[in-house]
């Protein structure tokens, strides 16, 4: 038997030498921990920084003074006119708009430069965006999340601003961006007149 063997055995014969054996392996688990906390927190903060330089680096294609309302590839939903949906009794029939999709809290941007009109609950589209780009031409953006809208009644906005996020919010059925074009009062297709700005919607 070696002597630091020899020792710890001699000392857990005692009371007070367990004590100081217990002590003495607290210390160093505290001490191992201390050090190898680093090493694990490291790789998962690196992770971290990488997925929101991804989202705030994130713009959408724009051409000219018009962009598309979502950065990226998006599912597309319900398209403007007659479009009943299964299972929704409170779902208008009659869609005004264009629905497209990337997922709860996608960052929603305006489609074009103009004055901020609406922010906030407006009618079924929940929390909702309205722009008002001049020549009796509005765009609205409907179904915000909760607390998300980043723009305030009278704000001047480019195409591009961030408005706000993807969300279900007013007569929704799942997270999505209800996108409506209205063009003195009254809705317009918007596909047509996104792919007449060289910003086809499919």
């Amino acid at each position: 038997m070696g002597a630091p063997v020899a020792a710890a055995t001699a000392l857990a014969s005692t009371r007070t030498g367990r004590r100081i054996l217990i002590g003495a392996l607290f210390i160093a688990g505290l001490a191992t921990a201390f050090f190898l906390t680093p090493l694990i927190a490291i790789p998962f903060a690196v992770a971290g920084q990488a997925v929101v330089a991804e989202t705030t680096t994130k713009a959408p294609a724009v051409n000219g003074d018009w962009g598309y309302p979502l950065a990226g590839a998006y599912s597309k939903g319900r398209g403007f006119g007659y479009n009943p949906v299964v299972g929704c009794t409170y779902c208008s029939t009659n869609h005004k708009g264009y629905d497209m999709a990337q997922g709860c809290g996608t960052t929603i941007h305006a489609a074009g430069p103009g004055r901020v009109i609406t922010a906030g609950q407006f009618h079924g589209w929940g929390n909702t965006v309205r722009i008002d780009h001049g020549d009796g031409l509005v765009t609205l953006y409907g179904h915000m999340q909760w607390d998300s809208i980043r723009v305030s009644v009278g704000d001047d906005i480019t195409a591009g601003t961030p408005l706000g996020a993807e969300g279900n919010t007013g007569r929704s059925f799942g997270c999505h961006l209800h996108f409506e074009v209205l063009r003195d009062g009254t809705s317009i297709d918007p596909q047509p007149f996104m792919a007449a700005l060289g910003l086809p919607l499919t």
